[in-house]
């Protein structure tokens, strides 16, 4: 089933709960205990600003749906940690402070916030984890199925390479986002023993400054002509690796994954420069999000349920509710029918003077 879902076009993943009308059903009293009106306050904790999603994708998905689901009453409050676990924790007990509904967390780093997930739960504040599986008492967890990201990424790699000695660098995700090794062992699952990993590398938050620093060390390390693949865990950290080959001298860059369909990674992979991305879509998983903190809040047990019929475990909790979107791999193939048909992109945003050549081979108009 997991494999069948790749195949699934993104556009396909709406969710189907607020079509069939149970989100704005009221319910009798056997399926709700509504702790709230429609005057709920639902506070946003993002983790860094490095990957552009969050600010441009997520934050106002969640917001526009918060919205729509308690007739303009609701209200989000929101904040950025700038890839500063202490500074989470700052704007986390602010939210706790201020009396916030309820909490949708992506954490900076998953261990460190759990003591304070713990003071909003203390607090009568439900948690909600997005995107990133953080510890501590959690009411619920929304992402994509990171492991599944890790196959897309790894098997795309490998259908690139000509034979099992072709050899690859990994650059992998922060230490600090439990993601990170989700898409790593997803990646390894289909990577060993079809290609020799020569080197690989943690990149702490993230950061495409490291993951440049990391690729000159592998091309120092291995010979630039002898990489025939890069795995790169982001769009962010490919367009760095991409830097420190071409700075090496690399006129035909090896095929390099990407995650989050980024757009400077989106025009990248029009023109040939990165192989892949993972999209992911952020309506399916921001929405979800919005529909589950709101349905918690106000008691509609039954909706929340609804929303959440997976259980995820942590390294502190169990069974925790959760709801796994799936992905699609991005490549030149499917620009059209993924991220322009959702329209998360318009043409004319991917297509500039830059790119207009090699938008017109692929047919991009």
């Amino acid at each position: 089933m997991r494999r069948i879902a790749i195949s699934v076009a993104a556009s396909t993943l709406t969710l189907s709960l607020a079509g069939c009308g149970m989100l704005n059903t009221t319910g009798d009293s056997a399926d709700a205990s509504p702790t709230k009106g429609n005057d709920v306050t639902v506070g946003v904790l993002m983790p860094e600003k490095t990957n552009t999603r969050y600010a441009e994708f997520d934050y106002p998905i969640i917001k526009a749906k918060v919205a729509s689901l308690t007739n303009k009453q609701g209200k989000t409050l929101y904040a950025n940690a700038g890839s500063d676990a202490d500074t989470q924790t700052t704007q986390m007990q602010k939210m706790i402070d201020d009396k916030v509904d309820v909490i949708l967390l992506d954490a900076v780093d998953s261990h460190a916030i759990a003591g304070t997930v713990k003071k909003a739960k203390d607090a009568g504040i439900p948690v909600i984890a997005y995107d990133r599986l953080a510890e501590g008492p959690i009411d619920a967890y929304v992402s994509f199925d990171n492991e599944l990201v890790g196959e897309v990424q790894g098997r795309t790699l490998a259908e690139a390479m000509s034979d099992t000695s072709d050899k690859i660098v990994m650059i992998n995700g922060s230490p600090t986002d439990p993601n990170a090794a989700q898409f790593k062992e997803g990646a390894l699952s289909e990577l060993n023993g079809k290609v020799a990993i020569a080197a690989t590398y943690d990149t702490k938050d993230w950061n495409p400054d490291l993951a440049q620093a990391n690729m000159t060390k592998a091309i120092n390390k291995i010979g630039a002509n002898n990489i025939a693949g890069v795995y790169s865990a982001n769009d962010a950290m490919a367009g760095g690796i991409i830097k420190a080959l071409e700075a090496a001298g690399v006129s035909e860059l090896p095929p390099i994954t990407g995650q989050d369909a980024e757009l400077s990674a989106v025009q990248r992979i029009v023109s040939g420069e990165q192989y892949m991305s993972v999209y992911k879509s952020y309506p399916d998983e921001a929405e979800a999000a919005a529909q589950m903190a709101i349905a918690k809040v106000q008691g509609h047990d039954i909706q929340f349920d609804a929303l959440a019929r997976d259980t995820v475990d942590s390294p502190t909790n169990k069974k925790i509710p959760a709801q796994l979107v799936t992905v699609v791999a991005l490549t030149q193939s499917n620009i059209q029918e993924t991220v322009i048909a959702d329209g998360i992109y318009k043409v004319s945003d991917i297509c500039t003077a830059k790119y207009k050549a090699a938008c017109s081979t692929l047919g991009l108009k």
